[in-house]
């Protein structure tokens, strides 16, 4: 008989080691942290994460949407709290609150069995 699968029990220290290795002035979106988790996990679910994550200890303000912009208006206070972070560190949002992320967009180095299929899945990302 086959173990019942549940929910991993490591998913939020999954998703803060991740985050945690975002350089300064970079930044990730939920998609591509939920896609880096494999199947199963979702950008909200990232999202979720996200909300209880320790500032001190995570640099969750360096995770954006995938529009290149910050998602946190109506539940940080105060609402451009995550935008002024991200600007302090170098990265340029324009008029309508977007960063440009083929420029701030960081991409972690991947192990070469699985780049190929990471390639094709990244251009989701860039625009």
């Amino acid at each position: 008989m086959k173990p019942k699968s549940g929910p991993d029990p490591k998913y939020r220290e999954r998703v803060y080691k991740i985050v945690r290795r975002i350089p300064r002035g970079r930044v990730m979106t939920y998609g591509q942290i939920a896609y880096m988790l494999g199947q199963g996990y979702t950008p909200r679910t990232v999202g979720f994460v996200m909300h209880g994550a320790d500032e001190r200890h995570t640099p969750w303000h360096r995770v954006i949407n995938s529009q290149g912009k910050c998602s946190t208006g109506r539940i940080v206070l105060p609402p451009d709290k995550q935008q002024r972070m991200l600007e302090r560190e170098g990265v340029k949002f324009d008029q309508t609150g977007r960063c440009n992320l083929e420029q701030f967009l960081w991409q972690p180095r991947r192990a070469s069995r699985k780049s190929a299929t990471l390639k094709k899945r990244a251009a989701l990302y860039g625009r």
